[in-house]
């Protein structure tokens, strides 16, 4: 059985602000591209301090402008409604086993329309639904390297339609 290969790109970020257009620019993509449905997941790889919880409230204030976004670090989720889907920013991070999704319910969370942002998805492996798109996000010196791996067809068209 031959399996698809899909694209991959690499990016520069020289500072925060970048990492904040970055999303801001990704995320009016999904909502041009109506990728919500039916439902998108975004995988964020990278060690503390990389700028995945940056990415995530650039991404989400994009949809709604002014929402205090904060990190689900305790929670492990927050969601947020927009008019046309559900936005859930996942922060894995202090999960102990992948089961613990399981009872915070995951699988009645992720019904469609929705994107979901997952933090540290390593953590939720074998629970969590495959990602779309995967964001590995790098620290060089003072700034970031973002390598994007589309991991379905939805994840090959945002990054075609980032490149044009």
């Amino acid at each position: 059985m031959i399996h698809k290969q899909y694209s991959s790109k690499k990016r520069h970020l020289t500072d925060e602000s970048q990492t904040v257009m970055f999303a801001q620019s990704l995320a009016k993509l999904c909502d041009k591209l109506d990728v919500a449905t039916p439902g998108l997941v975004v995988y964020l790889q990278g060690e503390l301090g990389a700028g995945k919880t940056s990415f995530s409230r650039a991404f989400i204030q994009t949809f709604l402008p002014g929402q205090r976004v904060k990190s689900p670090t305790y929670t492990l989720v927050e969601s947020y409604a927009t008019a046309n889907m559900t936005l859930f920013h996942f922060d894995l991070y202090r999960l102990c086993e992948p089961e613990e999704l399981e009872y915070i319910g995951i699988r009645d969370l992720l019904v469609t329309p929705f994107i979901a942002l997952v933090e540290w998805p390593s953590k939720g492996q074998g629970v969590l639904p495959k990602a779309d798109l995967v964001l590995n996000l790098n620290l060089i010196d003072e700034g970031r390297e973002l390598i994007l791996q589309a991991c379905s067809v939805q994840g090959e068209a945002l990054l075609a339609k980032l490149e044009s």
